[in-house]
């Protein structure tokens, strides 16, 4: 009888619902899997009651995962820490951990998003601080509570190192859990961040009660925009194309479990920005996002109008309904002028 591989520990940083989601899962499929968070009370309460009463209040975690609330202790002897904080708090954590790392360490992250200020992707943050190390993105369209209920998902684990992304995406499938593996980072991150720009603007024509074929057709140009940048930036068409840009910009525009189309519901009904972050109690990223989408494209010299159009209502610059007249008023023109493939 074969021997069975012996895991590596995995700490997973962010004791939200989708760090709480990814190490339950982890934890079920038998990796010695430690959760750390920034509340210790809540984590020993989490420990106490296997639930996560204010994120996963439904759920019962699984008695074999650990919880640790001092950072270094989480991290000690990992072979593989999964970094699931919020982009405006990734670079700063990369910070906390350089000095407490193994030397044999590697590195996942679950968050989605943007340096905010730079627009600099997160890999290339984990590139600059934790030079040398294996490296990969966990990305999909994946809702934290479905996943930790163990229904059926996908998502996709990408890296510069094939061996590692397949042994990320090793440690997470499971019978209802379907993990992909690939080899391009920047365009699976490209799909997680712009996907929730996008969100925003269907929830607003859904808040506005505009139908299901402008939704359609603002997801559809929606995913255009993310090709266009994506292929100006270098992302591959066919990762823009599968589960970290499609699926999940699908996911993220028609499940109400969407924290960014929930936003953008709020404000087609006329509530006003601050307001409709405080009704959702959780960290949006859109706000964030926008910003760096609207950067990367000047750079680049692209017209993205949905994109820019989220940014401008976001920023109280149009209201919604002046956002959704100025995007129908636009030229007629070609869908693809030059092919799915050529410059846009």
């Amino acid at each position: 009888m074969a021997e069975q591989p012996i895991l590596p520990t995995l700490a997973v940083l962010g004791a939200g619902s989708w760090g709480t989601a990814l190490a339950a899962l982890a934890a079920r499929n038998g990796v010695p899997t430690r959760l750390w968070g920034r509340d210790g009370e809540a984590l020993a309460e989490m420990a106490a009651s296997r639930r996560n009463q204010r994120y996963l209040p439904d759920v019962e975690l699984p008695a074999e995962l650990a919880y640790e609330g001092d950072l270094a202790a989480a991290v000690r002897g990992a072979g593989i820490v999964l970094i699931v904080v919020p982009s405006h708090a990734f670079a700063a954590m990369l910070d906390q951990l350089a000095p407490l790392l193994d030397a044999d360490a590697a590195i996942a992250w679950a968050t989605k998003g943007f340096e905010p200020g730079t627009g600099r992707f997160l890999h290339e943050l984990v590139a600059e601080k934790l030079p040398g190390r294996a490296a990969a993105v966990v990305t999909g369209p994946s809702f934290a509570k479905e996943v930790a209920l163990g229904l059926p998902s996908a998502v996709t684990v990408h890296s510069d190192d094939d061996a590692f992304a397949q042994q990320v995406a090793s440690l997470l499938h499971a019978p209802n859990f379907r993990a992909y593996s690939g080899g391009d980072v920047l365009g699976a991150e490209l799909g997680g961040a712009m996907k929730n720009v996008l969100a925003v603007a269907t929830g607003v024509a859904d808040g506005m009660q505009l139908g299901l074929n402008a939704r359609a057709g603002l997801i559809t140009r929606g995913m255009n925009e993310m090709l266009r940048l994506g292929m100006a930036l270098g992302a591959r068409p066919e990762t823009l194309m599968g589960l970290s840009g499609l699926g999940d910009l699908v996911l993220t525009c028609t499940g109400d479990l969407s924290r960014n189309r929930r936003l953008g519901l709020a404000l087609g009904r006329g509530v006003g920005i601050d307001e409709a972050v405080r009704q959702i109690g959780q960290v949006v990223e859109s706000v964030l996002t926008a910003d760096e989408v609207a950067r990367l494209a000047d750079q680049h010299g692209l017209d993205l109008p949905i994109s820019s159009g989220v940014r401008a209502v976001l920023h109280g610059e149009v209201t919604p309904v002046d956002g959704v007249r100025m995007l129908m008023s636009r030229e007629q023109k070609p869908e693809y002028p030059q092919g799915l493939f050529g410059p846009f």
